[in-house]
This record gives C-alpha cells, sequence and structure tokens, in this order.
C-alpha cells in the first residue's frame, strides 16, 4: 500500500516561515545589498563590487578587534565551564536546597544586558561604587576607566558573574540524569571521587557541555552592550570588540558599505568557528 503525506501541515508551519523571512533573511539581503555598494544618500547607490570586503580585511583595525574578541572568548570558555562544572558537582541533588541553588543560579540570567553593565559600571566606580571603593581602601590602585588591565579584569568578572550560571544549570542538568546505580556501582568498586568524575560524571555531560560551550563562545564573541555600557570600549580601543567596532562605524561614522561588509565577515567567522568547536567535540565523542 502506497504510503499518502499530507502537506497540510505546512500551512501551520507558514506563519513561522513568513516571521523568519522579514525578521533574518530580509534584514541579511539588505546587508549583502549595502556591502557590495556606495551611496552619497537620497537612495544613490553605486556599484562597488567587494572593495569593502577588502578594505576590511586589510584593516588593522578589524584585526585588532578580532584579536582582542579571540582571546576575550577563550578567556571566557576557560573560567566559565571549569567553574560551572565545580559549582555543579557540589550542588545538592535532593531536599530543599535544590530549588533554593536553582533559584539562585537563574537570578543572574534573568539581569537585562544593558542593566548588568550599568550594574557593574556603578558597582566598580573608585567615588562611589562598592567594589572600586574597597579596593581603593585595600591600597590597590584600580580604575577601568584609564587602566586597560583593569577594564579587562572588570568585563571578564562582569560576564563571569552573569554568564556562568548558564553553564552550571546546564551541567546540573546533565549530573542529575545520571542514575543512581552507576554511584552504586563506583561505590561497591572503590573509585575515588575523580574516578567517578572522570568515568560517569563527565561522559554524561558532554552533549550538555557541547551546549555550553557553543552558546557561551558565540554570546562571547558577540558581546556588545555589556562592555559598551561599562568601558565604552576604552580607555583608548582596548576593550573595543568588533561589536562594538561595528556599531561605531554604520551608526557613529555612517559608513554603510564597510559595516555591512564587516557584519558579513563576522558572521561568516563566528559559523566557521562554531562549526570548528562542534566539529572537534562530536568527532572526540564518536571516537570514545
Amino acid at each position: 500500500m502506497e504510503k499518502t503525506w499530507n502537506n497540510k501541515a505546512w500551512f501551520l508551519v507558514l506563519p513561522v516561515l513568513v516571521l523568519v523571512a522579514f525578521s533574518a533573511a530580509i534584514p541579511l539581503m539588505t546587508v549583502v545589498n549595502y556591502s557590495v555598494q556606495d551611496t552619497f544618500g537620497n537612495n544613490a547607490f553605486f556599484w562597488a563590487g567587494t572593495d569593502w570586503f577588502d578594505q576590511i580585511l586589510h584593516s588593522d583595525r578589524f584585526w585588532d578587534a578580532l584579536q582582542r574578541n579571540l582571546i576575550f572568548s577563550l578567556i571566557i570558555l576557560a573560567l566559565e565551564i571549569p567553574l560551572g562544572i565545580f559549582i555543579a558537582l557540589n550542588m545538592p541533588r535532593k531536599g530543599l536546597g535544590v530549588p533554593v541553588c536553582l533559584v539562585l543560579m537563574s537570578l543572574p540570567l534573568l539581569i537585562p544586558w544593558n542593566v548588568v553593565g550599568t550594574i557593574w559600571q556603578v558597582f566598580g566606580r573608585v567615588d562611589i561604587g562598592l567594589l572600586g571603593h574597597a579596593l581603593e581602601a585595600l591600597g590597590l590602585d584600580y580604575n577601568y576607566v584609564r587602566d586597560p588591565v583593569d577594564a579587562w579584569i572588570t568585563v571578564i568578572v562582569m560576564d563571569v558573574w552573569h554568564w556562568t550560571s548558564l553553564v552550571v544549570l546546564l551541567c546540573y542538568a546533565g549530573l542529575v540524569s545520571i542514575p543512581d546505580a552507576y554511584y552504586q556501582a563506583a561505590k561497591i568498586d572503590g573509585a575515588s571521587r575523580w574516578a567517578v568524575f572522570r568515568y560517569i560524571q563527565l561522559p554524561k555531560m558532554k552533549r550538555v557541555l557541547l551546549i555550553a560551550v557553543l552558546l557561551r563562545f558565540m554570546d562571547s564573541f558577540m558581546i556588545y552592550t555589556e562592555p559598551f555600557v561599562v568601558t565604552g570600549g576604552g580607555p583608548g580601543n582596548s576593550t573595543t570588540f568588533l561589536s562594538i567596532d561595528l556599531v561605531k562605524m554604520a551608526v557613529g561614522q555612517f559608513d554603510l558599505g564597510p559595516a555591512a561588509a564587516m557584519s558579513i565577515i563576522y558572521f561568516l567567522i563566528i559559523l566557521l568557528l562554531s562549526w570548528i568547536f562542534y566539529t572537534v567535540m562530536t568527532s572526540s565523542d564518536a571516537d570514545n
């Protein structure tokens, strides 16, 4: 008997496809259009070809911002992934402490990005901020407005405070899904805590860790609001990441052509690096 297909379900998906077309595809085509043309206003466009792409790829400004982005993302992953795993391993599995810990872990994720930046902007000020005033009282010369190192430390600590909870919740979800039989067998065999983590907990967390690494890499590589609110990309250009530089180019300088070309290159870099992360982590999982 030949199987018949009911295509009426496509009518349910059609509104979503239309919404995606307006919110993603059409703006993307607009950016592509600007990236290959030049304009002097009044909707007068002139064909530029790949000139803007060539200009961006040969710009020290772009490569410096990209380097800052990569360093920032690697630092964030090196801090948040191990810290998130450590906190998740030490969270209670039963009792009243479970909902309390889950709520506390969820609170930073509920705060809007611009509010996070404002909180740390005030928190780190030497005159009125608790952190800045405390460090000054301890004799430490801390000022994120004029010192690039202090600015970097502030932005990194702010991101760790804001987003480590996401890693914790993902790892905790992986840990609670492990059957008790695994722990009972390990206890009978006399396995150490490190052996339990190495051979039971870590393999069971690989899937959620893949999601955590990809999400945190993409978010940290596209970070804009928090460092822009705290430092504005300064002092100098020390915290000017690609996203901040892109907004300055598009909105501040109104260089729409180079900004469009830079945004496409930025988008392709994120896709490439995310694909590399995914391929490496899934291939290592398959080998095991």
